[in-house]
């Protein structure tokens, strides 16, 4: 049985009200019992909804929970947490109200589980298994919210990361481009100055030859457009579900760039790494592997 609450109380007298109203508590015809009891649930449902502490609320405090378990392990590198974590929003990728958002962070822990995979030169089809769920994931949130441009973004990235697994291969190459291209299009047509989209376009500018609109150069200077757009941006960010992330991350993409350019400048390769550190200290892969390697470089230089 279950354990008596007092916050039914108000719910039982209205309903005891009601029934004495009907003549259940009296001489009176007795009301059938299977009216009665859709008038107590109709009592439930409503006192459930007008409650300060509705279902609403508790499920929205749930997944917020997850969602910060989920960026914190993806700055540690704790792949095996992404991959749990993941699981534990399945419950909740019904709700109407939230889905689309529950299922972009379904998709970003599968696709930071990978990005992180590949610092631990983790097997390339555990990581194309991965990528193609996380681009399912990203695919159904947007067809709850076909306005959700950052469900957009995931997809992309996801799609760019199975092209280069998938390199050697020239039809899956084809298939790929052929999904990530209308994505891109309309990423770009709905939010250009969308820093995640931004950080997502970098690598794919620094893989492209200049005469095709690309180059390092253009992926610094993509990188630092997305910079200056998540530093405006971040005063207006309130929903802990609607994704805000990108200011450190653009910081550590224009860290590895200065590192990795032609001409390398790691002045600017190591100011930037420790600025993204200053916003999260705990980045394993900026603190233990990019603030390595750019060391070693300022040594080998000097």
């Amino acid at each position: 049985m279950r354990e008596s609450n007092t916050a039914d109380v108000p719910l039982l007298r209205l309903a005891g009200s009601i029934g004495e109203y009907l003549g259940l508590a009296t001489g009176r015809k007795r009301t059938p019992k299977v009216f009665v009891a859709a008038v107590l649930l109709a009592c439930v449902a409503w006192g459930a909804a007008a409650a300060p502490g509705g279902s609403a609320q508790p499920t929205r405090e749930a997944v917020t929970r997850i969602v910060v378990q989920i960026q914190r392990a993806d700055y540690e590198g704790d792949r095996g947490a992404l991959k749990r974590l993941y699981g534990e929003l399945t419950p909740f990728v019904e709700d109407k109200e939230l889905a689309s958002r529950v299922r972009y962070w379904r998709g970003f822990a599968l696709w930071r589980r990978v990005i992180n995979g590949f610092n631990d030169s983790v097997d390339a089809k555990e990581q194309e298994a991965d990528l193609t769920l996380a681009v399912d994931e990203f695919g159904k949130a947007s067809a709850s919210d076909p306005a959700f441009v950052d469900a957009k973004v995931g997809a992309i990235s996801c799609l760019s990361n199975l092209l280069y697994l998938n390199q050697k291969n020239s039809a899956r190459v084809q298939e790929l481009v052929a999904q990530a291209s209308p994505l891109v299009k309309e990423a770009k047509g709905a939010d250009p100055d969308n820093p995640r989209l931004l950080w997502v376009l970098g690598p794919n500018l620094w893989r492209t030859s200049a005469e095709r609109g690309g180059g390092q150069d253009k992926a610094i200077e993509a990188e630092e457009k997305g910079l200056a757009a998540a530093r405006k941006r971040k005063t207006t960010a309130s929903d802990p579900l609607e994704p805000s992330w990108g200011e450190p991350e653009l910081l550590m993409a224009l860290a590895w760039s200065n590192l990795n350019r032609t001409t390398p400048d790691l002045n600017a390769a190591e100011q930037y790494a420790r600025s993204a550190l200053e916003i999260v200290p705990y980045w394993h892969y900026v603190r233990d592997i990019l603030m390595q390697q750019i060391n070693d470089a300022k040594a080998k230089a000097s």
